[in-house]
């Protein structure tokens, strides 16, 4: 019975000796790793956050992606150190990262989408966009779909990579917006004092900038009418309202000052078939 116990013992302590060191250092290594991969987290979103061009979305993401990364690397490392074949391992992932990659396919292929969006911002909330046969105000943007509110308040929710597959169009990425009206008068009626007046108007709008220079000028000569145009920059915010003020100005000035808007007319005439017999 001694003997059993005292081989018990050394066997104990010769796997103690033999595995003890390679059992702390396994200990260090997570402790090391998982402190690594907490501060790789910090670093990560407090850089990505100073150059103020990634989404605050995207930023935690991309911080949460290190830090697992380096996780996943601190735990190859610890089965290292127990002999434990980390290629096969290694390969056994990827093979799983395969499987769920291709179960997943379009899932993926929305969150790449949405991940270049946020990188390159097309646009951003509160924009208003075309895009995928829809337009509207963005509402928010997420890695897989981005939400839309249309002009009459329906909300559409638009998968990441439609969106990102068509062309997009962003009324609202520059401050500023040309306005282009048109605006026929008779062919009786003074043009020169139509287009001064459409300039004083103009001039007279605090919300029309000078700078691009107003554009007045005669654009077509119609079956019925002389086509004025019109072209006014300003600011994105102004653009509905002005339109709306502008017309409507136009109009009381123009009926004040006896400028006519023709509409469209046709001359018909009737022969009798019995007189021409």
């Amino acid at each position: 019975m001694e003997e059993t116990v005292r081989e018990t013992w050394n066997l104990m302590i010769e796997v103690g000796v033999t595995y003890g060191l390679d059992v702390v250092g396994a200990i260090l290594i997570l402790i090391i790793g998982w402190w690594i991969a907490g501060r790789s987290r910090a670093w990560a979103q407090l850089a990505l956050e100073k150059t103020g061009r990634v989404d605050a979305m995207l930023t935690g993401f991309l911080a949460a992606a290190v830090r697992y990364t380096v996780l996943i690397l601190t735990v190859l490392a610890v089965l290292d150190r127990f002999g434990v074949e980390t290629t096969s391992f290694v390969a056994i992932l990827g093979a799983t990262g395969i499987a769920i990659g291709l179960a997943l396919q379009g899932t993926l292929s929305n969150v790449a989408a949405g991940v270049m969006i946020l990188l390159l911002r097309p646009f951003k909330v509160g924009d208003f966009i075309e895009g995928a046969g829809h337009s509207g105000t963005v509402k928010e943007v997420s890695l897989f779909v981005t939400h839309i509110a249309t002009p009459d308040n329906v909300a559409i929710i638009l998968p990441n990579t439609q969106l990102w597959n068509t062309a997009i169009k962003n009324f609202s990425f520059h401050a500023t917006r040309r306005l282009d009206l048109v605006f026929g008068i008779g062919y009786d009626d003074d043009i020169d004092k139509a287009m001064e007046i459409l300039k004083e108007m103009i001039a007279a709008d605090e919300r029309c900038h000078g700078d691009p220079e107003p554009l007045i000028a005669v654009g077509e000569l119609a079956d019925s009418s002389v086509n004025l145009l019109v072209h006014i920059w300003c600011a994105s915010g102004d653009y509905w309202a002005l339109k709306c003020d502008f017309v409507k100005a136009v109009k009381q000035r123009f009926d004040t000052e006896d400028i006519s808007f023709p509409f469209p007319q046709r001359d018909v005439h009737l022969y009798d078939e019995s007189k021409s017999a």
